[in-house]
């Protein structure tokens, strides 16, 4: 896949929204050259569940495939000259340090676009590189809490609840994408670069804009968090998720009488369907009560037959199976740079009925630093020289 052939994007980012960001447009066919530490990136050397596959990171599997490796001290004048001369051949520079760090190590914008004008200079922070909070951290369950998302989300009786995946760096990342597939379009016109900035602040209210824009507007908003059985405090009954004698189901919206039907419940079809709203309580009852006296797959048929807009509660194991996952070939295997067979998921977009292949894992830290410098004139006695002075690392 090389939709993006010749697009050649130094990207200097740890965590996960910019490591993502950088994968999905080394899916599409640029040259992402992770630029990391000497000693390696954060997503490398951690891991969610504390889990590694032959010393690999399930962070780095997600995040570092179809990216070349170039490892470099940026506060070694050596270090800092090889990025500056690699910067003159690059499309894109993406960052998510703190604000101000890119400056204090003579790589921010203002010195870059000195060297390439044409550079799409790509910005990542918590909450904006300006404002009260320009210093503060930005992680996903804290933006979760401040933007409104934990407290919108779990039951009324309850307590506010994160969501069980890090959304906001995950929406980060495609905007973080997308604004700089924006800005390459852009120069195609004009010849010029800029800057592009994004945050994950703005990532999560974005994630929340349907709901955010009715309260802003006014909808009623009695409770925060929707009443029990009820997915969200702006939802209709029943819709929401309800246990089932050996299981859960997904009711989505869905008038009484169809569910009456559906659902063999007499009660039901006796509300009007106006109702939804004004009596969703009483609604979800019945319909929780009803579920809970037969099995999922009992009422697969049914709700099938009414036409109502329902789905199995599934597990991540249950996903292996799923025969439309299978047709899309969501999940890849490969075998990864320490030799371990990985399992990865696959770019979410087809482009001609085509997924992007993965044209390189994960590779391991410094794999490509050679390669790289080789390209901007670096000889093997100057990298070796390099390397010796620990202004670079190259892997082992």
């Amino acid at each position: 896949m090389n939709l993006l052939d010749g697009v050649k994007i130094l990207s200097f980012n740890h965590y996960l929204a910019g490591p993502l960001a950088a994968q999905t447009l080394a899916d599409l066919g640029a040259d992402v050259i992770a630029v990391e530490p000497i000693e390696g990136a954060f997503q490398r050397n951690w891991a969610v569940a504390n889990h590694f596959v032959a010393g690999d990171s399930v962070n780095h599997l997600a995040t570092g495939r179809n990216k070349r490796s170039l490892a470099v001290d940026l506060k070694h004048p050596d270090g800092i000259a090889a990025v500056k001369k690699l910067v003159a051949t690059s499309d894109v520079v993406m960052e998510n340090f703190r604000p101000g760090t890119m400056a204090k190590l003579g790589l921010g914008y203002d010195t870059l676009k000195a060297i390439n004008p044409g550079l799409i200079y790509a910005v990542a922070t918590g909450f904006g590189s300006e404002g009260p909070y320009k210093d503060r951290p930005g992680q996903d369950l804290l933006l979760q809490a401040m933007s409104g998302l934990a407290m919108r989300t779990g039951r009324a009786d309850g307590e506010p609840t994160a969501v069980g995946a890090v959304i906001v760096d995950q929406h980060a990342a495609s905007l973080y994408a997308m604004s700089i597939l924006a800005a390459l379009f852009a120069r195609t016109k004009t010849g010029k670069g800029q800057l592009v900035e994004v945050n994950l602040y703005q990532a999560a209210l974005d994630l929340q804009v349907e709901p955010l824009t009715a309260w802003l507007n006014g909808a009623p908003s009695p409770t925060p968090r929707g009443p029990a059985g009820i997915a969200a405090w702006f939802s209709p009954g029943p819709y929401g998720i309800h246990a089932t004698a050996d299981g859960h189901l997904a009711i989505s919206m869905a008038t009484p009488k169809a569910l009456g039907v559906a659902l063999d419940s007499e009660e039901l079809k006796q509300f009007c369907d106006t109702d939804s709203f004004s009596k969703r309580e009483e609604i979800t009852r019945i319909v929780a009560a009803r579920l809970k006296q037969k099995s999922t797959a009992d009422w697969l048929p049914s709700l099938e037959a009414a036409r109502i807009w329902h789905a199995p509660v599934q597990d991540y194991r249950d996903l292996e199976s799923d025969p439309q996952l299978n047709h899309l070939g969501v999940f890849k295997s490969a075998e990864s740079a320490g030799g371990a067979s990985i399992r990865m998921v696959a770019h979410p977009a087809r482009y001609d009925g085509r997924t992007p292949e993965v044209r390189l894992v994960p590779q391991r830290l410094g794999a490509q630093t050679r390669e790289v410098l080789g390209e901007i004139g670096y000889g093997a006695t100057e990298i070796d020289a390099m390397v010796a002075g620990k202004a670079l690392g190259v892997a082992r």
